[in-house]
């Protein structure tokens, strides 16, 4: 029987309605789609379009294979007389090793590899079934938030929430790197009897691997083909300051001036949300910002970028809301009232995803922001944060959320990017809660979204931000100190504040930021309680002692500049991440690939924060295959043994690869 025809640089497989197609998509690369009773769909939701590959198609009696360099893929039919004939593809690289492989269809059990459930309207629930091998480690998928590094064994929600983002790329230590090419609501389940994805509706399957040796061939073979980051701009590489909130205009240029006062370095100053008179104005409220632009006049004659909080919100009373509901410019709720967020007034959220929307949304922000001088936003509640977060109940532009839901940041955030580069703008940054398959070439800094000041949540972000780099979003950063229920009058949390602080210097991105206890309410001149404000968040809010230590990690922050410009250079030319879990540098070295509390600032610098209460001292992993220098006094350590080293308030353990970087010595 016939199941396998050539067309072109494709291979077709055709049984009982089902058509599979593969095709190379990258270096070393396939892409896999496959759909029920239909023809395969084109165009793509992640994926750019590939160079051209030599692909070698062979066709036998038995089965069909399908090589692009290193990896292959191997078609074989099975007949199952009690259900519908179908097909089991098995990966492997150039040395015959099986890197991934769909389960065994057919009787008993009449499993299928590929299971469409149809659905209303002709669409299906996906469900994609491979093999486990127990022993893999996973790595990748974005940002949860949870305190685990190999993800096998996790079941991971495939949806965005506020401080989550779903992004389904993960590397597998056998050497394959795997893309769910589909934005679709669903879930995985890396199990250690299968692995399961599965996408609630969508109208094909449709996924992408790669083969590689070591984590960077993975990195760069997917980077390739989904989008690497700009250049970062040089005031991406020192220090930003920000809180919940500044306020006023007045309080603004007090911060900004006193940091000038200081001789403190600050490349970025925040004003977070709720400058806006309504959510959806997209403008300052001139009652607390009575001229913005001698505002961002002065604040650039200080040499500081003002960066203004965006909420894709729009309240019902907002001066735009009326005209965007008219024209079809916000998402829409499949029924009952359209109120997707109740907060300082009902809701609903603008649609990135039509282009009618970026173009409208644009030109408010251009009229009211741009043309005052302003060029960075901060793309606050990017996921968007639905409440509740009951997915089947909104539309896109594009289509239900259920389906398309998950592409909703990198659509906001190229609303922005590609806004700003109309304007002439080539050093774009723009400050986000969440980010999707692509969302790094629209210059995203992710951050880690409304988490806690405490240890175990900042335990949380040091995995965090390893995967986020694995998922090709090597621009990330956290709130120092954590966002919520920090109290700058208890001891307990100026400790984790200046912890939090030395691990912030070691990130793309430091930036302070959080809703410090005690608050205090606003209220305008009509008597109307708007946003509060929290207590002082600045470095010499928190004792003398303690400024001082901030005051040095700045410092040093600031002569890192060349090497952290240096990293950004390899980030956007090859999209290596800029924080590395040890085992991307060193593959063969086992212990790294287990090691979820130390990781890589770049390729020289091993950073192992103080993430435990009270802690002056730790042990620290030196992977195998370097030298170590310890950056606090010069001592010189061989790889491949854990020491134990001592890390008073005032320092962090940092080792220097091979004496690389020793400017750091006698620094931290």
């Amino acid at each position: 029987m016939n199941y396998f025809e050539r067309d072109n640089n494709s291979l077709l497989f055709r049984s009982a309605g089902e058509t599979v197609k593969l095709c190379p998509w990258g270096k070393n690369s396939l892409r896999v789609r496959a759909t029920f009773m239909g023809d395969i769909q084109e165009g793509e939701i992640a994926l750019l379009p590939p160079e051209d590959s030599q692909v070698l198609i062979v066709i036998g009696e038995e089965s069909a294979s399908i090589t692009n360099g290193t990896l292959t893929a191997t078609l074989t039919p099975v007949e199952d007389p009690f259900a519908a004939d179908t097909v089991r593809i098995e990966y492997t690289n150039q040395r015959g090793e099986v890197l991934l492989r769909e389960v065994m269809p057919g009787a008993p059990l009449h499993i299928m590899p590929r299971e469409f459930k149809v659905l209303a309207g002709g669409s299906f629930r996906i469900r994609q079934t491979f093999d486990s091998d127990a022993d893999e480690k996973i790595y990748g998928m974005g940002q949860y938030q949870q305190e685990v590094l190999n993800l096998k064994g996790c079941n991971l929600e495939l949806a965005h929430r506020n401080s989550q983002a779903s992004i389904p790329f993960y590397i597998s230590s056998k050497g394959y790197g795997f893309l769910w090419h589909n934005a679709a609501i669903g879930e995985v389940h890396f199990g250690v009897n299968t692995t399961q994805w599965v996408a609630d509706i969508s109208k094909q399957l449709d996924y992408w691997i790669c083969a590689g040796d070591t984590p960077q061939e993975l990195i760069s073979a997917y980077t390739a083909v989904t989008g690497r980051p700009p250049m970062m701009p040089e005031y991406g590489l020192g220090y930003w300051q920000c809180k919940l909130r500044y306020y006023n205009q007045e309080e603004v240029l007090r911060i900004a001036r006193e940091h000038k006062e200081r001789n403190i370095p600050l490349d970025v100053l925040v004003i977070d949300y709720y400058h806006w008179p309504r959510c959806g104005d997209f403008r300052f409220d001139e009652e607390f910002f009575p001229n913005p632009k001698e505002m961002v006049d002065e604040l650039k004659a200080m040499g500081i970028r003002p960066m203004v909080s965006f909420w894709p919100q729009v309240d019902w009373r907002s001066e735009n809301y009326q005209e965007m509901k008219q024209q079809g410019l916000l998402v829409k709720s499949n029924n009952g009232v359209d109120t997707q967020m109740t907060f300082h007034g009902n809701n609903v959220f603008l649609d990135p995803t039509n282009p009618r929307t970026r173009d409208y949304v644009w030109e408010k922000c251009k009229k009211n922001y741009f043309d005052l001088g302003i060029e960075n936003f901060w793309l606050d509640e990017a996921e968007p944060e639905f409440i509740p977060y009951d997915f089947e109940k909104y539309r896109y532009h594009l289509g239900p959320v259920s389906e398309i839901g998950n592409v909703f940041p990198r659509e906001y955030e190229r609303l922005f990017f590609e806004g700003l580069q109309k304007e002439g703008r080539d050093d774009i940054v723009s400050l986000c809660r969440c980010a999707w398959v692509g969302s790094q070439r629209y210059g995203a800094l992710v951050w880690s979204g409304d988490i806690h000041s405490n240890y175990e949540d900042f335990r949380k972000q040091i995995c965090a931000g390893i995967h986020m780099g694995i998922s090709g979003i090597p621009w990330w950063t956290t709130d120092i100190g954590g966002f919520a229920d920090g109290d700058v009058r208890e001891d307990s949390f100026k400790e984790l504040l200046v912890r939090w602080f030395q691990y912030g210097t070691f990130l793309p991105v430091m930036r302070m930021h959080g809703a410090r206890l005690p608050h205090t309410d606003i209220y305008n001149k009509a008597g109307e309680l708007r946003e509060k404000t929290g207590a002082d968040n600045e470095i010499w809010s928190f004792g003398e002692e303690n400024y001082r230590i901030l005051r040095k990690f700045i410092d040093i922050r600031e002569q890192m500049r060349d090497y952290t410009r240096s990293v950004m250079k390899e980030a956007h030319e090859t999209g290596a991440p800029v924080i590395r879990g040890l085992f991307y540098e060193f593959p063969e070295d086992a212990p790294c690939w287990d090691i979820k509390d130390q990781y890589l600032f770049g390729g020289d610098i091993l950073v192992a924060p103080i993430c435990h209460e009270g802690a002056t001292q730790r042990d620290v992993y030196l992977p195998q295959g370097a030298s170590w220098t310890d950056a606090r006094d010069g001592k010189v350590y061989e790889g491949g043994q854990t020491v134990t080293v001592d890390a008073p308030i005032d320092t962090l353990p940092i080792f220097l690869r091979n004496g690389a970087q020793d400017f750091l010595i006698g620094k931290i």
